[in-house]
């Protein structure tokens, strides 16, 4: 099989065999970067849970420090006073009836919809839409909340969510390769510190099972757990 210079480029700098520090691992993705587009900082976590038990069901949030370097479509599906809040606070589209009306006829052109708790007798109805597509409000994440607009400022600073699937595995976007390097380590440090404090009590046996941080054309590097 004809193998790209890319490639071949990338096998000589990695050892995909070794175990690397966050901070090396990053180091090493952004120096072999070499197609076209700025690559994203992607992240995989193996852990040892059972999702099919709730108490096991890691979902959440997080904060990363330095934002995910992506324009966040935001939609806000709220009455009256509370959607010009959303507006105000920076939502892309904020309102009740007209959004409903869009979703029920298969639009969902949007990264985040947040919901004022008001809404959700009727939002909740368009799960079979909105679920599939992860799209649909959850008290847990912060997305079905009366404070909408402080809810769009996290989300357009950097609040990211993250579900464990049935696989028991985490895969998020911690930033993009032309950030700093020190700027996606603190990214990758927060969402680790994060997945570590959510261990549910009737996990038992190693909890972080790997780690393995890649680019969007790249290849997975295993991070060495001791390091973490």
């Amino acid at each position: 099989m004809k193998v790209s210079k890319r490639v071949k480029s990338l096998k000589e700098n990695l050892d995909l065999k070794k175990e690397y520090s966050i901070e090396d691992a990053v180091k090493l993705l952004q120096d072999s970067s070499k197609v076209k587009f700025v690559e994203s900082l992607d992240c995989a976590i193996r852990l040892g849970v059972d999702p099919r038990h709730a108490d096991q069901n890691i979902r959440g949030t997080v904060s990363l420090p330095h934002g995910t370097g992506k324009e966040v479509k935001v939609l806000v599906v709220a009455k009256g006073a509370k959607a010009e809040e959303a507006l105000a606070a920076g939502a892309d589209f904020a309102g009740f009836e007209e959004y409903i009306e869009k979703i029920k006829e298969g639009w969902a052109d949007v990264d985040v919809v947040i919901a004022s708790p008001d809404t959700m007798g009727e939002l909740g109805k368009l799960g079979r839409i909105l679920g599939p597509r992860g799209l649909m409000p959850n008290p847990k994440s912060g997305t079905v909340t009366m404070d909408v607009a402080s809810a769009v400022k996290e989300v357009k600073a950097g609040k990211i969510e993250f579900r464990v699937d049935k696989t028991g595995i985490v895969h998020t976007t911690l930033g993009k390769l032309n950030f700093e390097t020190v700027q996606l380590v603190d990214n990758a440090k927060a969402f680790v510190d994060k997945i570590n404090a959510m261990k549910p009590s009737a996990s038992k046996g190693t909890y972080v099972k790997s780690l393995y941080l890649s680019s969007t054309m790249g290849p997975g590097i295993h991070i060495s757990k001791d390091k973490l």
